[in-house]
C-alpha cells in the first residue's frame, strides 16, 4: 500500500504564503506521477500542480505565477509554494500520486487525507 501524508496548510491572510508538502511511503516501486489537487465544499476537486511522466508541471490555470511546485524524487515527496493567497484559495489541498508496487504491477492512484488552506481577507 501507499501512503500520501501532507503537511503545512493553515491559516494566512491574502497576500500571504504557505509550504505544502507531501511524502509518498509504503511499498513503491515507481512514482508515475505526484501532485496537488483542491477541493471546496459543493465543487469539483480541480488541479494545481502536478509533476507528469514526461517531467513537465502542469498548473491549474487560477494558480499559474502565484504558485510553483517541486520535488525530491529521492525522497517521493513534493512540495507547493504558494504565494500571493487569495481568499478564493480556500481549500482542502489534497496530494495524489499515481504509482506501481513492483516491476510490471499496474498503476495504482492514491490520495492523502487532505490539509486545510485558509485565506482571510
Amino acid at each position: 500500500q501507499v501512503q500520501l501524508v501532507e503537511s503545512g496548510g493553515g491559516l494566512v491572510q491574502a497576500g500571504g504564503s504557505l509550504t505544502l508538502s507531501c511524502a509518498a511511503s509504503g511499498t513503491i516501486f515507481s512514482i508515475n506521477d505526484m501532485g496537488w489537487y483542491r477541493q471546496a465544499p459543493g465543487r469539483q476537486r480541480e488541479l494545481v500542480a502536478v509533476f507528469t511522466t514526461g517531467g513537465i508541471t502542469d498548473y491549474g490555470d487560477s494558480v499559474k505565477g502565484r504558485f510553483t511546485a517541486s520535488r525530491d524524487i529521492a525522497k517521493n515527496t513534493v512540495y507547493l509554494q504558494m504565494n500571493s493567497l487569495k481568499p478564493e484559495d480556500t481549500d482542502v489541498y489534497y496530494c495524489r500520486c499515481t504509482a506501481r508496487r513492483e516491476l510490471g504491477s499496474p498503476l495504482t492512484v492514491h490520495w492523502g487525507q487532505g490539509t486545510q488552506v485558509t485565506v482571510s481577507s
